[in-house]
């Protein structure tokens, strides 16, 4: 069996976990079976197993049931975990991650969504997708978030230990900060403010 990976806290966040690990032959795409299974230890673990869509090569995962239920945060639209910070994937990826789904925004969502809908310019489907997007890049900076201490105005470095974390942070290592997360975190949540998050497609 592969190496049991720390628990994911979610469903949400193995599959994207999952997804930023791509295949030896870099092919991300993989549509795994997912079984609970019993570890040596006797704890529960959740295994996502299956072949490689590219070459083929069979690839599995194992990730530690957490000891309790994880509830999302109430009012979120999207979660991928609970207050805890995530132990598979560090800030400087969940900011990367956030940086993905807001680019798949189009840019003329703020005057076409929320406050004044303009089904010429988006139709529902495009809308939907935005907001789902949208909501997913609210749910990745609210994971960095978790990882700034309550007495602390930015991440602690120490805790981004990624090749993708750490690139991230030397680019622009103010985007580390409380302050541009929360603000930026409110300006996307301000776009989504009236509308329902779907699941992406």
């Amino acid at each position: 069996m592969s190496v049991v990976l720390p628990a994911a806290r979610s469903s949400a966040e193995a599959r994207l976990y999952v997804e930023l690990h791509p295949c030896d032959c870099s092919e991300a795409r993989f549509e795994p079976q997912v079984e609970v299974v019993a570890l040596a230890d006797g704890d529960l673990a959740t295994r996502y197993h299956g072949s490689c869509a590219g070459c083929g090569t069979a690839r599995e995962f194992l990730f530690r049931l957490p000891a309790e239920p994880v509830r999302p945060s109430a009012g979120t639209a999207f979660s991928y975990g609970g207050p805890e910070p995530s132990q598979l994937i560090d800030p400087g990826e969940w900011i990367a991650v956030a940086d993905r789904y807001a680019a798949l925004v189009p840019a003329d969502f703020a005057t076409a969504g929320p406050a004044g809908a303009d089904p010429v310019t988006l139709d529902p489907v495009q809308r939907r997708r935005a907001t789902a997007a949208l909501s997913r890049a609210v749910a990745a900076l609210d994971e960095v978030l978790k990882f700034v201490p309550a007495d602390a105005d930015e991440v602690p470095s120490d805790t981004v230990t990624s090749e993708v974390g750490r690139r991230m942070r030397r680019r622009g290592p103010g985007r580390f900060r409380r302050d541009r997360l929360t603000a930026l975190r409110d300006t996307y949540t301000t776009l989504l403010s009236g509308t329902p998050a779907g699941p992406p497609d």
